[in-house]
């Protein structure tokens, strides 16, 4: 099987993931990781053995970024050979496209190139903040299973309880979940991997926001009683953390392990890519972002 090409695009304020995501296909040089301006992602590089840990089958081969410096920083760090001056280079060089960057206001037109190419592209968490921009994004693609995007924390094993475990806790009736910084931006961390693990619960009948002291608490309500609040912002430094509670007994998740989620997130990307898993449901994305839009709405 022929690797995959695969070219990567960034960067966004406080976003560094054409450094890792790079690294996680490529391995990296240690020295010139060194000048990586998120001194956690060579932090945690480190505690990797490469090239076992690195995903096979594919390598990032072409980096863009707004700045050139910046795209020969990333190239250097992450081994990837090519410098683009123009992201729509790629077309035609490259099998899939990483579009790495979190500022959802830019999706659309970063995007809108490779979904005319016929291109698959992993578009950054969030997709859109607002319904009406995710389905623009949606209506661009050319065929089902075109578009990959997730929060990588949906894939972390600390974010994905087994039946047996979830079993013990009986019948779900309250769920909280937290994260640090922008509701916006960083709320999707925790949204995404509650629906994945609460299931079909039945239309959303209520989002109510509110906005104190510098966070945001969102509360979501299902047609089958079960409640989520999700906070973000604070001045707590913990990390994203998830509480179940069941009629039975109340479990805590806290995330840890930021390498293997961003490894399990690409890796099911590279797996749609070459249909060897089925597509991300647009449906699952939709419910994703209409917590995030409602969220936004703060009384």
């Amino acid at each position: 099987m022929n690797e995959l090409k695969l070219g990567i695009i960034g960067l966004s304020e406080g976003n560094g993931h054409p450094y890792s995501w790079s690294a996680i296909f490529n391995g990296y040089d240690p020295e010139a990781m060194k000048n990586c301006p998120f001194p956690v992602i060579p932090e945690y590089l480190s505690r990797q053995k490469f090239p076992d840990d690195a995903i096979s089958g594919a390598v990032v081969t072409h980096v863009w970024t707004q700045e050139t410096e910046i795209s020969r920083d990333i190239a250097a760090a992450s081994l990837v050979e090519n410098v683009v001056d123009d992201y729509t280079e790629m077309i035609g060089r490259v099998d899939a496209i990483l579009l790495a960057r979190d500022d959802a206001e830019h999706h659309f037109k970063m995007a809108a190139p490779f979904l005319a190419a016929g291109m698959p592209i992993y578009i950054d968490k969030p997709l859109a903040t607002s319904v009406a921009e995710a389905e623009k994004i949606f209506s661009a693609r050319r065929y089902n299973g075109q578009i990959f995007t997730c929060s990588a924390l949906a894939y972390a094993d600390e974010f994905r309880p087994s039946a047996e475990s979830l079993a013990e806790l009986g019948p779900l009736r309250q769920i909280s979940a937290s994260v640090m910084k922008d509701w916006g931006k960083y709320g999707v961390h925790v949204i995404e991997p509650v629906l994945k693990i609460v299931g079909e619960q039945g239309r959303i009948e209520r989002v109510e926001a509110r906005h104190a002291d510098g966070v945001r608490t969102v509360r979501v309500r299902w047609a089958s009683g079960l409640e989520a609040v999700f906070a973000a912002g604070g001045h707590d430094p913990g990390p994203p953390r998830i509480t179940l509670t069941g009629e039975s007994a109340q479990r805590q998740l806290i995330f840890s392990d930021t390498y293997a989620a961003f490894k399990n997130a690409l890796q099911t990307f590279v797996s749609i890519v070459r249909r060897q898993e089925p597509p991300v449901d647009r449906e699952f994305v939709m419910r994703v972002v209409r917590i995030i839009e409602g969220g936004k709405h703060a009384r």
